[in-house]
């Protein structure tokens, strides 16, 4: 970790997050005023935003923690913030963050808090995925005492991604189709792999 990434998240920005309940209430507000995050409120994105929310909602209600990742997570005996960075109209934001939500909620130690990434460039250029691109969603892993960061997770489970890059990296493959793959890829798993891959990180936060 350098030390410009263990200095890179002032207080004030935490303070201000979203709990996961206010980004959802959030979300619901835009969608009645004809609005989604960020600058680009065109019908397409809209409808992106409005996908999610069923996505989200069916999360809230379908979407079981293993045995297991519960066990780790009441393990957890240092006091983490979890920050997301996101967008409303995100699909893989909509896939991960309620299991995320769910997950943070098992542990007394662990306060999950969310940003809109568009508003939040300098953060999000710290964490860039492959060091190139502002991929979200983008958990980063904090002692919540210090602020130091612990960790990154992001922007999709192991698997999802390396699907993702076959697909885009095929000129043959439609933007759409990709996403599709992708949801589906979601759907099947329902949620398994993003567990598994934090039980494991967890060990590593907990080491750093």
């Amino acid at each position: 970790m350098t030390e410009v990434k263990n200095r890179i998240i002032p207080r004030e920005l935490i303070d201000e997050a979203y709990t996961y309940e206010q980004y959802r209430e959030m979300i619901d507000r835009r969608l009645e005023e004809g609005k989604t995050t960020g600058e680009n409120h065109s019908e397409a994105m809209l409808h992106y935003t409005n996908m999610n929310v069923h996505r989200m909602k069916r999360h809230d209600k379908r979407t079981d923690l293993t045995d297991k990742v519960i066990e780790k997570l009441q393990q957890v005996d240092r006091n983490w913030i979890w920050l997301v960075l996101t967008e409303a109209w995100c699909g893989d934001a909509a896939q991960s963050i309620p299991i995320i939500s769910k997950m943070a909620e098992e542990s007394e130690n662990i306060d999950l808090r969310l940003i809109l990434r568009d508003e939040n460039l300098d953060v999000m250029d710290e964490f860039l995925h492959n060091g190139k691109s502002r991929s979200i969603p983008k958990l980063i892993c904090l002692d919540a005492d210090t602020l130091e960061v612990l960790g990154s997770w992001g922007p999709r489970p192991h698997e999802a991604q390396e699907m993702y890059d076959t697909l885009r990296g095929s000129s043959e493959v439609a933007y759409q189709e990709v996403a599709e793959h992708l949801h589906k890829w979601y759907a099947d798993d329902k949620g398994n792999e993003i567990q598994q891959e934090f039980y494991y990180l967890i060990d590593e936060w907990e080491r750093a």
